[in-house]
C-alpha cells in the first residue's frame, strides 16, 4: 500500500501551493487534502460563527472545497477517514489534536506581519493561542519536522524567532518562485497604478482605508488606478469607498493579483504578498515594509520550489521514525485544558 499523505489546505493562495506540490507526489504516494480546520477551543468559535475571518471559517472553507472538488482531489475534511504517514500544513497558528505526534512539514505561504503585541504574548505565555498575534507568530508552535520557507532572508527571520536552523529548509514557495510567468496573462488593461487592499479590518487590525486611497489618487496623478481586493474583505464596503475616494477608478474582486501586478507600471500593497511578486518583476513598489527589508526576504526565483518541498517529504518518509519533537507536547497537551487549568498553570509555575 501507499503511504498517505494528508494536506491541511487554507486560503486559495495556500490551497494551491498545496497542489503543486502533491503533484511531484502523486505517483508515488496517496494523497489527500483538506480544508483548514479546528480542535478543541477553536472548534467552539468556528460553532458560533467567530472565525469566519480566518482560513477555517464556512466562507474560506467552501471556496477550499470547491476547489478541491474541481480539480477531482482526494477530500478527507478534517482528516478523519485515514491514518497518515505524513501531514502538510499551510499553517501552524493551530496544530488540530489528531496531527499531534505525525511527521509534519509546515510551508510558509508568503509574507508574514509585522511581530506585534500579541507575538510578544505568545512568546512570553506558551499557552496563549498563537492566532492571538495573527501569522506574526507562523513557525512557533515548533510541532513540525521541517519548516519549509521562501529564502534565505525567510530563514534567517525564523532563527531570529527562535527557530531551531536544523527544522528550516530554504525551498522557495510554489506560487511566488517563477513571477515571470505571469507576464503572459490576459488581462486587458496595462501601464497603471494598481493597489492590492488587505484585510486588515476584517482581522480586526487597524487601517485607515480612506488615507490609502487618497494617497493611491494622488500617486496616480491622472493615470489608470486599479484596485484589487483582497478576498478575505467586505467587498460591498470596500467598492463604495473607492467609489466615493477614487471615482473613475477600476475594482476587481476577483482574478488573478499576480497578472495584474505582471502589467502595471506602479504596485501599492500594505500586507500583501503580491509585493513580491512586483520586486521580482521591477516594478516601482511601495509598501508598509521597507523596501530593502522585502528585497531580503525575497522568495527564491527557480520554478522548482514544490519539486523541493516533495523532496523535504520523500526524505522524512523513507528516514527511520523519530520521536517528534517534545517542544510541542506540553503546549499541544495545555491546549486540552480549560482556561481555569491554564490559569492554574500559570500560578502554579510563577510560584
Amino acid at each position: 500500500m501507499k503511504q498517505k499523505i494528508l494536506f491541511i489546505c487554507g486560503s486559495r493562495n495556500q490551497t494551491t501551493q498545496m497542489h503543486k506540490i502533491s503533484k511531484e507526489l502523486d505517483s508515488d504516494f496517496d494523497c489527500w487534502f483538506s480544508p483548514y480546520y479546528a480542535t478543541g477551543l477553536e472548534e467552539v468559535l468556528r460553532g458560533m460563527n467567530l472565525t469566519e475571518m480566518s482560513i477555517m471559517g464556512s466562507k474560506m472553507v467552501g471556496r477550499c472545497l470547491q476547489y478541491l472538488k474541481a480539480c477531482h482531489l482526494q477530500v478527507d475534511y478534517r482528516g478523519e477517514r485515514n491514518i497518515y504517514d505524513l501531514v502538510f500544513t499551510c499553517a501552524d497558528l493551530i496544530i488540530q489534536k489528531n496531527i499531534v505526534g505525525k511527521k509534519l512539514i509546515l510551508v510558509q505561504e508568503g509574507m508574514t506581519d509585522p511581530e506585534n503585541l500579541g507575538y510578544y504574548l505568545v512568546k512570553m505565555l506558551p499557552f496563549l493561542p498563537r492566532w492571538v498575534g495573527s501569522t506574526s507568530t507562523f513557525s512557533l508552535s515548533n510541532a513540525y519536522e521541517k519548516l519549509c520557507v521562501a529564502s534565505e532572508g525567510y530563514r534567517n527571520l525564523f532563527i531570529k524567532k527562535g527557530i531551531p536552523p536544523g527544522k528550516i529548509v530554504v525551498t522557495g514557495i510554489p506560487n511566488f518562485d517563477d513571477c515571470k510567468k505571469f507576464l503572459e496573462n490576459r488581462f486587458p488593461y496595462k501601464n497603471y497604478v494598481l493597489v492590492c487592499t488587505s484585510d486588515s479590518r476584517e482581522t480586526f487590525k487597524f487601517e485607515n482605508r480612506k488615507k490609502v486611497i487618497r494617497d493611491a489618487v494622488k500617486l496616480a496623478s491622472g493615470r489608470k488606478l486599479i484596485f484589487k481586493l483582497h478576498p478575505n474583505e467586505n467587498i460591498e464596503r470596500a467598492t463604495l469607498e473607492i467609489a466615493a475616494w477614487a471615482p473613475g477608478a477600476l475594482v476587481f474582486s476577483a482574478g488573478s493579483a499576480e497578472e495584474m501586478v505582471a502589467n502595471c507600471d506602479v504596485l501599492v500593497t500594505q500586507f500583501s504578498s503580491t509585493v513580491y511578486v512586483g520586486l521580482a518583476l521591477g516594478k516601482e513598489v511601495y509598501s508598509n515594509f521597507p523596501i530593502e527589508e522585502l528585497r531580503r526576504l525575497a522568495p527564491l526565483q527557480h520554478g522548482i520550489a514544490a519539486f523541493n518541498i516533495a523532496q523535504v517529504a520523500r526524505e522524512l518518509l523513507s528516514a527511520a521514525s523519530q520521536p517528534v519533537d517534545q517542544v510541542e507536547r506540553p503546549v499541544a497537551k495545555m491546549r486540552q485544558f480549560g482556561y481555569l487549568q491554564k490559569l492554574a498553570w500559570l500560578f502554579s509555575k510563577a510560584a
